[in-house]
């Protein structure tokens, strides 16, 4: 049986793609009905009706209040869909977080590709286009994904540190919490969940481990983290990955590790022609990564490019924070009026530069092998780029011709 598919994109159209097309989808982008080059039926979500629907399987973007979700009487996760109902399926294991997952995602998946350990889900690949052969499948879980998933569960699940984010779409606080708790409900005895202290975890027959510090993680699962060459939060990334080989294996593998290459915009070092080094940071697009960046950064003198469609969020912790640093501010994107509000609030020098190219020439002017300069934005890019990655492109492309 074919399930009735909401959405038209990647996730979706890769459970058709495995079913041999032939699928039936309703889409909000959809005015009139259409096929596709796989045989796919595509229709307008305001045609859905769910008395000719015996089993629905959502793209997880959807929200809770969307009509297609209020209306789906059998709906399914992509991860209920693959792994819910049976017992053939890899040993899986489930990373999320507000931000870091990706990162731990890759350090786990570089640490087990030795055991034959493929990684998906959020990051990038969907659960029909792996290989379920493969005997351990590491994936990338949004709180989008946890919240529609009733029936699947991971072996191991590994959730790092939540703030406040995608608000609107989980209702608050409260509710994006729950969705981020939520595997632990389905767990059974023997399952290892590692989670922050300090949240109201559900019941659970997981083994529930709560840490807080990277020195607990190091002490509970006998980890030498003098040893690990990450600093700030990717150090936390490595200890948490370093934990799960530790448990599934026995192993710490330190220079393996240490071997982990980290992506592109993402604390990146870039070191220009006059030997100054300069921060990538464009995937900082919230208030905690930057903030969890800046950690890490304590012991120079900082040139900070802030800015981008912040959506509103309060920032003034962001700036609490920043008022004990050694730090200059440039300003840029649809908020750069706000920041420099903000700046002169709290006391810290900041230049309006609005657009990239302004902060980078600014810096270049002051800028010495002593001090720092890190964009790390605290804010999506859309407001002037197609993407994070767009932003940090373009701020390489400016370093390498100064």
């Amino acid at each position: 049986m074919k399930p009735t598919l909401f959405g038209y994109g990647l996730t979706t159209k890769a459970i058709a793609s495995s079913l041999g097309g032939g699928c039936v989808f309703f889409d909000d982008n959809c005015q009139d009905a259409y096929s596709d080059d796989m045989g796919n039926t595509i229709l307008p979500s305001r045609e859905f009706d769910a008395t000719k629907s015996s089993l629905e399987v959502t793209t997880p973007s959807l929200p809770p209040a969307h009509p297609l979700i209020q209306k789906a009487k059998n709906l399914k996760s992509e991860y209920d869909y693959f792994l819910g109902s049976t017992d053939k399926k890899p040993f899986n294991i489930w990373i999320s977080g507000t931000n870091g997952k990706t990162t731990t995602t890759q350090m786990l998946t570089h640490l087990l590709s030795k055991k034959g350990a493929i990684s998906g889900g959020n990051i990038g690949t969907p659960l029909a286009n792996l290989d379920f052969d493969a005997p351990i499948w590491v994936l990338e879980t949004s709180s989008f994904t946890l919240h529609h998933t009733n029936e699947a569960s991971p072996d191991i699940y590994i959730l790092l540190p939540i703030t406040p984010d995608h608000l609107n779409w989980h209702g608050d606080m409260h509710g994006y919490t729950q969705d981020k708790l939520k595997p632990l409900t389905t767990m059974r005895e023997g399952e290892l969940a590692l989670v922050p202290k300090g949240l109201d975890l559900p019941p659970s027959d997981a083994y529930v481990v709560e840490y807080d510090t990277n020195e607990f993680l190091a002490e509970y699962f006998d980890i030498d983290m003098h040893r690990i060459n990450f600093k700030g939060a990717f150090l936390q990334d490595a200890l948490l990955s370093l934990a799960v080989t530790r448990v599934l294996f026995d192993e710490v593998d330190y220079d393996l590790i240490n071997g982990f290459k980290k992506d592109a915009h993402r604390q990146e070092e870039i070191v220009d022609k006059y030997d100054r080094v300069w921060i990538n940071d464009s995937k900082a697009t919230n208030l905690d990564a930057t903030i969890q960046a800046l950690n890490s950064f304590d012991d120079c003198y900082m040139h900070l490019i802030l800015g981008g469609d912040d959506k509103g969020v309060d920032l003034s912790e962001l700036f609490l924070k920043l008022q004990n640093k050694d730090v200059e501010i440039y300003a840029i994107g649809s908020n750069s009026d706000r920041l420099i509000d903000l700046a002169n609030q709290y006391n810290i020098k900041a230049h309006k530069c609005d657009v990239l190219k302004n902060a980078v020439s600014l810096i270049d002017k002051t800028h010495t092998k002593d001090s720092i300069a890190i964009l790390s934005p605290a804010a999506a890019s859309l407001d002037q780029y197609s993407s994070y990655k767009q932003r940090g492109d373009e701020f390489r492309d400016l370093i390498q011709a100064l």
